[in-house]
This record gives C-alpha cells, sequence and structure tokens, in this order.
C-alpha cells in the first residue's frame, strides 16, 4: 500500500483522481466495505473522495454535531475506533454499497483526523462489515499511513494553486478559501465544462449572458463568476428584474434624488451604486422594461448613471453578469427588447444546461437534499430506493434542480407523515417522489369535482376541460416555483388570462 500511495506522490494526476486512488487503495488494503474522505468546511464536512458507499453520498454534507463518530475522530488526533457494538449512530447508515437502505450491523469502524500545514482539514473514515477486521495491526498500520494521506492531501492543493496561478491571476484553490455557501454541485462533462469556460473568463471584466431554463440554478452561477473574479473582494448586487415594478425600477437601478417623485423624502443610491468596484447581477433581465433598457445601456457604454431627479451624472465601475430563461433574440424580434443593449451583453453568452442533461448529477444534488431533510426532520437516515434512483434519472426534470429539491422535500415530509420511525433508516420509495413523465399528454382525471359532475352522473364536456385545465395550471405552478408569471409563459397564455381562469376554476381568490 505505502509503495502505491508514494507513487501516486509522484505522478501527475488530476486531484479527483488522485484522492479516488488514496480511498480505494485503502479500502483494498484493509479489506473493508467503504472508505471515506470528508473535508471540513466551517460546521460540516464534505465528502470528497469515497469508495464503498452510494453514488448520492458525493452530494451529502454532514453536520459535525449531529453526527457523534465524526465529532469524536474530528476531536482529537491518531486513530479513533469504535467497539463493534457501540451505540453512537453511524452516519453511513443505509449508504453502504451492497446493503443499501439497511441498517449496518455490528461492525468495525475507525477513523482519523487529519491536518495539512499543521490546520485541520478533515477526517479519514474506515468500515468494515466484518467484526475484528480493525484489529490492534490494522489500527497500526493506518496510524502510519496518516502521514502518507496528509501528503497525498498537501501535494493536491499545491498542484491546484499551481494550475490556478498558471491559468491566470490565479484564484485560489478550493480547499484554501472560506466553504462556498453557493456549491455548484456536479461531475458531468457538460459541467466540468461549464465551470471551466467560467473559471477563465471570470477574469477579465467581459458582461456575461447565462443562459438556462428556469430552475438551473442561475444565481450559484453568478456567484461563482464573482467569486473567482478580480472584483471578490467588493459586493455582488442582486438584482430579479422581473420583481421590479415598472414605475420603480428607474429608482431601484439608479437611485433618486430627494423631491424626484411622492415619497421621495431623502436621497437614495439605486443598486449600481451600491455594486460599485464589484458585479451586479441582473437575473430575469429580459423582463426590464424598455425605458429603463435605455439607460442600462448608457451605463454600460460609458460607466455613467443618473439618478431619478437629479441632473449630475454619476460614474461607476460595475462588472455586468445578466441572466435570462427566455430568448432575448426572439424579444428583440417582438420589439420587447432592445438590439443594442441585447449586443452589449451578450459578448459573452453561457449557456447551462439543464438537470435532465447532466447524467448522474441527478444523483450527487439529491444526496445534498436527502441530507439536509433527514437532519431538518431528525431522521436517523435519508436514502432513495433503487427504484426511485432510476426514475429520478428518467425523469425530465422541467424545473431542473430547484424541482429537484422540491421533490426530495415533499417526498421526506411524506415518509413521515406517513408513520416513518425516525429511529429507522427512511427509503422514499417512487410512489413518494410525486413524478410523472411531463412530455405525455395530460391525463383525463379519473375523479372530478362534485360540480364538475351532471345530474345523469357522466362527466359533461366543460366539467372535463375544467379538470385538465386546472391539472395543467397546477404542474406549470409547481415547476415554476409558485411563479404565476413563468406558469403563464410555461403554458404560453397572457399572464392577465391566466389570472382570470384560475379565479374561475377557483385556483386562487
Amino acid at each position: 500500500m505505502h509503495n502505491l500511495l508514494l507513487a501516486d506522490l509522484v505522478a501527475d494526476l488530476p486531484p479527483a483522481i488522485r484522492l479516488q486512488r488514496l480511498v480505494s487503495s485503502l479500502r483494498a488494503h484493509f479489506r473493508c466495505g467503504a472508505v471515506a474522505l470528508l473535508q471540513q468546511e466551517e460546521d460540516h464536512l464534505r465528502p470528497i473522495a469515497v469508495d464503498g458507499l452510494t453514488q448520492d453520498a458525493l452530494g451529502r454534507r454532514f453536520a459535525v454535531h449531529q453526527h457523534p463518530r465524526l465529532a469524536a475522530i474530528l476531536a482529537r488526533r491518531g486513530v479513533t475506533c469504535f467497539h463493534h457494538d457501540s451505540t453512537l449512530p453511524d452516519p453511513y447508515d443505509g449508504l453502504i454499497n451492497g446493503m443499501a437502505g439497511e441498517p449496518l450491523p455490528v461492525h468495525d469502524c475507525m477513523g482519523t483526523s487529519l491536518h495539512v500545514e499543521g490546520k485541520p482539514w478533515g477526517v479519514l473514515t474506515l468500515d468494515a462489515l466484518d467484526v475484528g477486521t480493525f484489529d490492534g495491526q490494522a489500527q497500526s498500520e493506518l496510524r502510519d499511513a496518516i502521514v502518507l494521506v496528509e501528503a497525498a492531501l498537501r501535494t493536491t492543493r499545491l498542484e491546484t494553486e499551481i494550475r490556478a496561478l498558471r491559468d491566470a491571476r490565479g484564484p485560489a484553490p478550493a480547499d484554501s478559501v472560506a466553504p462556498d455557501r453557493h456549491e455548484i454541485l456536479g461531475n458531468s462533462p457538460p459541467i466540468a465544462r461549464l465551470l471551466h469556460e467560467i473559471q477563465v473568463v471570470a477574469d477579465s471584466d467581459l458582461p456575461i449572458l447565462l443562459l438556462g431554463e428556469t430552475g438551473v440554478g442561475k444565481e450559484l452561477f453568478a456567484h461563482r463568476v464573482h467569486r473567482l473574479s478580480r472584483r471578490s473582494g467588493k459586493p455582488l448586487v442582486h438584482v430579479n428584474c422581473a420583481a421590479l415594478p415598472e414605475s420603480l425600477a428607474e429608482s431601484e437601478l439608479f437611485g433618486h434624488a430627494k423631491g424626484a417623485f411622492s415619497g421621495a423624502v431623502t436621497d437614495r443610491p439605486g443598486r449600481f451604486e451600491a455594486a460599485n468596484g464589484g458585479t451586479l447581477f441582473l437575473d430575469e433581465v429580459g423582463e426590464l422594461p424598455l425605458l429603463v433598457q435605455a439607460k442600462l445601456l448608457r451605463a454600460l457604454q460609458n460607466g455613467e448613471i443618473q439618478r431619478l431627479g437629479d441632473d449630475r451624472p454619476r460614474t461607476v465601475d460595475v462588472r455586468i453578469v445578466a441572466a435570462t430563461n427566455r430568448s432575448l433574440s426572439d424579444l428583440v424580434q417582438a420589439g420587447d427588447f432592445r438590439a443594442d443593449l441585447y449586443h452589449r451583453l451578450s459578448v459573452y453568452p453561457v449557456p447551462i444546461p439543464p438537470l435532465r442533461e447532466r447524467g448522474n448529477d441527478v444523483l450527487l444534488l439529491a444526496g445534498r437534499y436527502l441530507e439536509l431533510n433527514r437532519a431538518r426532520l431528525g431522521l436517523r437516515s435519508l436514502r432513495l430506493s433503487e427504484d426511485a434512483e432510476e426514475m429520478l434519472r428518467r425523469y425530465s426534470w422541467p424545473g431542473n434542480v430547484r424541482e429537484l429539491e422540491h421533490v426530495i422535500s415533499r417526498a421526506a415530509i411524506k415518509a413521515v407523515s406517513h408513520g416513518a420511525n425516525r429511529n429507522d433508516i427512511v427509503t422514499l420509495e417512487t410512489s413518494l417522489l410525486d413524478v410523472s413523465d411531463h412530455n405525455a399528454p395530460v391525463p383525463v382525471p379519473d375523479a372530478l369535482a362534485p360540480d364538475d359532475v351532471p345530474a345523469a352522473g357522466l362527466p359533461s364536456l366543460r366539467g372535463t376541460v375544467d379538470a385538465c385545465q386546472r391539472q395543467a395550471i397546477r404542474r406549470a405552478l409547481q415547476a415554476h416555483d409558485g411563479n404565476w408569471a413563468h406558469a403563464a409563459r410555461a403554458l404560453d397564455v397572457d399572464p392577465s388570462n391566466l389570472h382570470k381562469l384560475a379565479r374561475r376554476l377557483g385556483l386562487k381568490q
């Protein structure tokens, strides 16, 4: 084992490959069921490389205070062992390959805290299903291997830093910065290409236009652009253009002077001034009124803004990151978006792939939401059945990552409400996931509301149509997180007509 680890230290390997080979070598040497390498990020541990655990494990985040075994390993130097009949809950209950969904039987468990350059880095854990696997000799061998594991981590860190310095001015390596609250999960080729592209373009001051369907996580990518840019020490200001009333949009973006309008009792800076020196994220930029678009264009061209009611221009230094789920070129053709502004914003367009094109990334993301809901609901363990995993892979995800989060949360709540014991391993079956094929025709409900059934007991044509409309509206609202404007766009109807129809159908007051 030592020779293999030493050989990898002198080889030029991508960080992910190096660490995966590390855990695989340890698992083979100790002949155990699972090995996991977890990095500490504030109050939780993030799996970096695993061998022997289910696919969703890499997407989970283990809060230290909720997992006493991990807390005990983290709290001391050297090897920590747990007796085979330890009553402390195991964080990997239901996550061991070959035993997915089953509680871990009496088993051996050991681990060690890891340090890099004298600072705590995280933990290494080993689990064996056969009692007696981790005897005194095994513990001694793990103790001897700690220095090689820490050397592999330090080598990975240094290589990451060197690559960053070579690429540009050098954003800091991922493990040397504060934990990213806006972490992007994914190992699929489309996401890998996208992250590389963003790293390259982030260092420039070019405007970036993020393109993608509702729910793909455009805000997360905007945060990543800002964090990797030379403006990372300055503010990132988020503006939801779709939520700006037309009468207030100009004031919100550019500010106003005292007396500019009724209620303007003081001078007020706008979002541009708040973002000065940093990044302004214009989400749903296609919803901006045409009048405001003209002033936005001036700000982009000249770096000048003018508060509403103020004759004095102000200079600002702002990098624009815009996002939209609509085709701005189509809006230009329809006369709803300025062509000159479109060309300014789309200097560097960045398409974000929908979840259905990201392969097994759906399981990584599911793992994160499973762990969040496990902790939120106080469950021993929360996992997906094999059929449920396959359903997640096949499903088209019209609402993308946001829909996945809601599906997992609803399923977890349903499982508890249906009587799941919080001390058992809770497995989410397909029946709890509440997803279906959105590409199929909308079926006519078997059961109609009482007022849709005429006296003869047979469904009327009007009742059948109303039932189908209700179902279509509910699905659109579900896919778009309750946003009526987005639902109307998806249904290809005017928003005001959708509200009227919903009121007639009893879906809103």
